[in-house]
């Protein structure tokens, strides 16, 4: 028997591949399905089974695909509906995988067909417990993603995940290891590790949802308590894995267009395509094209692209570091953004060469905030809030970059705005959307919040109620 955990750091998931004499299962795999038959093939074993945690929200998976390529059954917990041939399996349904056994436990309360898969060993020992989402390490899923399709309300479905945690989750033994589907960056929970796997008994001992004495109206206000809205295509990602989607050869196929400087622009105006520029921050304030998006794609590339621009339909032109053009459409895919018009060959250095129109962010140092702050300085802090309630300059103001299109009248276009974050990736992605918006005098702070901590600019973790969008 072996596990393998395949961790996908700018998705912040965790898909798992499973082998025992001659026969494989993937747990919740990513679209491209290309590394896993590669995968199975290199070791001799066929796939035979895809598990599904739940319908996700933040990616599309690749299980459709997959199972077409492989014949592979799709597996799903109680109360999941397909558009496409699916086995629903029922609580405690037991799945023979070589000489090891998978149980499906189901575990509603993230959203209601949410469940998680018990690996035993093949001397029948529980071994191995992939959580979904769950459980996570730290955290439990949020419960208010499957509300309009359950008919329930966050506060009933978190009550139904507490039951499912202590009935099902709680009661397996401490030295299960928990493989969940998500760790730190995930907008799937709010306060999980940066491990991604972990000793159940540990997470009895210190994950605060998992607490023994906890009564259920304590889970459900802790585990309700602070939740911002999810990011807009959650919804859309769902549907797809509902309904299936596009192959993703075919989409990378269409997308993988190289475009010249006045094909690139031409499209930009007849189509009303999304110009979205993914270098780095730093090159970016630097040069360029103007009414571009920058989300860098060294970053949480596709979760921001997801949460700023949340209609998995609208219509893309790229922009790319020579040689990222693949790599940038595939990472879009993989949240559903399949209609990418192509790329502007040459990248950037071509569109100046032409002689074309450039735009730019100005840039200042902390010391130089620090230099001409005042009372009257517009200074505004895009971190999350709770990152703004740990710690802020005192007379900043919180508006995350989450949800600022909802307030962009709140950033004055009369005045000198200066941005920041906690490193510099999220306020160039503010200040490009302000940019193009028609905001002009904005600066951003090299180095965010991570650099004015070393200021002596004054600091406070006071929020008033009016000071904090969420």
């Amino acid at each position: 028997m072996n596990i393998e955990q395949i961790y996908t750091g700018c998705l912040a998931q965790g898909a798992y591949y499973i082998t025992s004499n001659g026969e494989a299962a993937i747990i919740d795999p990513l679209r491209e399905i290309t590394p896993y038959i590669e995968r199975a093939e290199k070791d001799g074993v066929k796939i035979k089974y895809i598990f599904e945690t739940h319908f996700h929200a933040d990616f599309v998976s690749g299980h459709v695909d997959l199972a077409k390529a492989t014949g592979a059954t799709i597996v799903y917990g109680p109360n999941a509906k397909t558009a496409f041939e699916a086995h629903i399996a029922t609580d405690g349904e037991v799945f023979q995988l070589g000489n090891v056994t998978i149980e499906l436990l189901h575990t509603p309360g993230h959203t209601m067909e949410s469940s998680c898969f018990l690996l035993k060993d093949e001397s029948g020992k529980d071994t191995a417990l992939f959580s979904g989402d769950t459980l996570f390490i730290g955290d439990v899923g949020r419960p208010d993603l499957a509300q309009k399709a359950a008919d329930m309300t966050q506060e009933q479905l978190a009550a139904t995940l507490f039951h499912s945690l202590r009935n099902k989750i709680m009661t397996l033994a401490d030295d299960i290891t928990v493989y969940p589907a998500h760790g730190a960056g995930s907008a799937c929970g709010k306060n999980m590790s940066k491990e991604t796997t972990d000793l159940l008994g540990n997470q009895k001992a210190v994950n605060y949802a998992l607490r023994a004495d906890m009564t259920e109206a304590e889970f459900v206000k802790e585990v309700t308590d602070g939740l911002l809205p999810p990011p807009g295509y959650f919804g859309m990602n769902v549907a797809m894995n509902k309904q299936g989607y596009d192959n993703i050869a075919e989409v990378m196929t269409r997308s993988l267009r190289g475009l010249s400087p006045r094909e690139f622009e031409a499209a930009a105006g007849e189509t009303g395509a999304v110009v979205l520029d993914t270098r780095n921050p730093e090159v970016f304030a630097e040069g360029f094209i103007p009414n571009s998006i920058n989300i860098g794609l060294n970053g949480q590339f596709a979760p921001w692209v997801g949460a700023l621009i949340p209609d998995v339909k609208q219509q893309l032109l790229i922009i790319t570091e020579a040689g990222m053009e693949e790599e940038t459409i595939k990472r879009l895919a993989r949240v559903g953004y399949d209609f990418v018009l192509g790329y502007l060959e040459g990248g950037f250095n071509a569109w100046k060469s032409e002689g074309n129109e450039v735009d730019s962010v100005g840039r200042i140092t902390a010391e130089e905030l620090e230099a001409q702050f005042t009372a009257d300085t517009v200074l505004i802090d895009v971190r999350k809030p709770g990152e703004f309630a740990a710690e802020h300059v005192d007379g900043a103001k919180s508006i995350p970059l989450d949800f600022m299109n909802d307030y962009l009248s709140e950033f004055p276009k009369d005045k000198h705005i200066i941005l920041h974050c906690a490193g510099g990736y999220r306020s160039m992605i503010a200040a490009s959307i302000l940019k193009a918006r028609g905001w002009d005098d904005i600066v951003d702070v090299t180095g965010g919040f991570a650099a004015i901590a070393k200021t002596s600019l004054p600091k406070t973790d006071y929020v008033c109620p009016s000071t904090i969008k969420k």
